[in-house]
């Protein structure tokens, strides 16, 4: 088996950018469906309260996925992993654009949150192929594909179903991941397996690695905590906007979140800025402007409507660039920790952050609904807060002793 040579020029450039558009297309396929739910709906005859099992089955088979499969890239050829579930992907995305009714539908639902965890085995592919000094700025460049997947997949989705019917969107994903699926198969070099455990031991490792790994702790329990901020804002801002003083429709809300592509533009930025002043420092960053953008929209009730949406516009670029700051830094940290456990490290990371945004979700719409925006806000705030407060504890010796491969 081949094995990446981190000195390869292509590892620069068209590898790496690869990986990045892979990353994308693999986790906009969560979000296609999103703006389409309303369409879609009517022509399958599915009530209001069954749509909206589409996108949840679509998170929480990504959910499992990254519990139950990301592990797996320590103990087997990551890029066959990939390609794998590549495959599977298409086909969900195949099954639900020919879906005849709401059964098949969330069917290919969950198949697609599934095999779309192929985003987090690019991640630590591409940090396995980065040399050291270079690992945050190519990570970053990888999760700029990602970001703008999750960013862009919403106006995609909507624009491809207003204009060519919503099972082109799915048929025109399916086909776009058998093509990235070819271009891996034939540019992305093998990975040897870090791992010699069965696939339960494999499981259990996790729980071993967070006990030993005191950074680990930190890094999902920070990240987790500003992401929780990140779903509480995202999944009250709605409702915010439709209610006076501002009357505005779903569509003013999506379009809001195309002030996260600053965050997701500036990523390689960030990682060179982690590769050279170190990633707690820049995690510590992050969470600070996460923090103060959410403490800046308590403002909003003192301004006139039109200056508070300008204020909520750069609300959201200041914190969704912080944290995406100190995503980078907790990946490049996590990363750092065991090579030999990347893909188990990544998969604790992430079933932090998502943890976060489901609690962040839940705990919004109660702050909203017991204390309207600005209980929202202190809820936002309070959360980078705390990641700030975690980030700022003295780091602890790291073990001498790795866990078992």
């Amino acid at each position: 088996m081949s094995t990446p040579n981190s000195s390869d020029p292509s590892l620069k450039r068209g590898l790496i950018m690869l990986l990045a558009v892979g990353a994308g297309l693999a986790v906009a396929s969560l979000y296609y469906s999103q703006p389409m739910l309303g369409v879609l709906g009517a022509e399958l005859g599915a009530a209001p309260g069954a749509l909206g099992w589409i996108p949840t089955l679509t998170q929480l088979g990504y959910a499992f996925g990254i519990l139950l499969l990301a592990p797996l890239g320590d103990r087997y050829d990551r890029k066959r992993i990939i390609l794998a579930k590549s495959i599977v992907l298409a086909a969900g995305l195949l099954l639900a654009g020919f879906a005849p009714g709401m059964s098949l539908m969330l069917a290919a639902s969950f198949t697609v949150g599934v095999a779309a965890t192929m985003a987090q085995d690019i991640v630590p592919a591409a940090a396995t192929l980065a040399p050291a000094e270079r690992r945050g700025a190519i990570v970053g460049t990888v999760m700029t594909g990602l970001l703008l997947g999750i960013l862009l997949s919403r106006v995609v989705g909507g624009f491809v179903a207003e204009n060519l019917g919503w099972r082109v969107m799915f048929w025109v994903a399916a086909l776009a991941i058998l093509v990235l699926a070819l271009a891996l198969w034939r540019h992305l070099p093998g990975f040897a397996p870090t791992s010699r455990l069965p696939y339960r031991a494999l499981l259990g490792s996790l729980g071993t690695l967070w006990r030993l790994h005191s950074e680990l702790r930190r890094s999902a329990i920070a990240q987790g905590l500003l992401y929780m901020g990140f779903s509480a804002f995202w999944s009250t801002l709605a409702v915010m906007l439709h209610d006076a003083p501002f009357h505005l429709g779903a569509d003013a809300a999506g379009a809001f979140g195309l002030a996260g592509a600053a965050g997701a533009l500036a990523a390689p930025l960030v990682g060179r800025v982690a590769d050279r002043h170190g990633p707690a420092r820049l995690a510590r960053l992050g969470a600070a402007l996460t923090a103060v953008s959410f403490a800046s929209m308590a403002l909003l009730p003192a301004l006139p409507p039109s200056a508070a949406l300008w204020l909520i516009a750069a609300s959201a670029v200041g914190f969704d660039l912080g944290i995406q700051m100190s995503l980078i830094a907790h990946q490049s940290i996590v990363y750092g920790i065991d090579p030999a456990a990347r893909s188990r490290l990544n998969a604790v990371l992430m079933t932090g952050v998502f943890v976060g945004m489901a609690a962040g979700g839940a705990l919004g719409g109660m702050a909203l609904a017991h204390w309207g925006w600005i209980g929202v806000t202190a809820l936002a705030t309070a959360t980078a807060a705390g990641a700030l407060a975690l980030r700022a504890l003295p780091r602890r010796p790291a073990p001498v002793t790795q866990c078992e491969a």
